[in-house]
């Protein structure tokens, strides 16, 4: 059975100004493949071209709970972010990648993100890659009223490039 998301109160998808789910299921790769380039912060422009002036933290670049990091996407300037869970995947486990990003600013221009992955084998044979975010903040309702959803598709390219990297450099 596929795992969630382990979701703060204050984001709970549905409960805020914009929310995106995105996933997909991929044969010939395995979630620990997948984590490499995912876990792995300065990898992300190599497969997501969203993604910009990545700040990797002070630990070195793979992403583990309690790290400090930024990077720019969707045209904001970079944004602090935090790690609040990183859970390197097993055979049997699923790995989890969620942090907080927060934009200081007024009642127009702060925001606050709780962006959450989940990577995982299946037992039919494939590796499922999920990513879901959610948004508070003026900023975050505009994105949601755009036509077409451009956080959506601009994750859908996420995942595509992470599972198209990690095929190309799979071992």
């Amino acid at each position: 059975m596929p795992s969630d998301i382990k979701w703060p109160k204050k984001y709970l998808p549905g409960t805020t100004d914009n929310f995106v789910s995105n996933e997909i299921f991929v044969k010939g790769i395995i979630a620990q493949q997948v984590w490499l380039y995912l876990s792995d912060i300065t990898k992300w422009e190599s497969y997501y071209d969203n993604a910009s002036q990545i700040t990797p933290p002070a630990s070195g670049p793979m992403l583990q709970t309690s790290d400090k990091f930024s990077f720019s996407t969707f045209g904001f300037p970079p944004i602090p972010c935090e790690v609040c869970e990183s859970v390197t995947p097993s055979p049997t486990t699923p790995g989890r990648l969620a942090w907080l990003a927060l934009k200081d600013g007024d009642e127009e221009s702060a925001l606050e993100v709780y962006h959450a992955w989940i990577v995982e084998d299946m037992d039919w044979g494939v590796v499922r890659i999920l990513t879901q975010e959610s948004q508070i903040g003026k900023p975050a309702a505009q994105l949601a009223a755009t036509k077409p959803n451009r956080m959506l598709n601009g994750h859908q390219d996420w995942l595509d490039g992470l599972a198209n990297f990690t095929k190309e450099n799979a071992s």
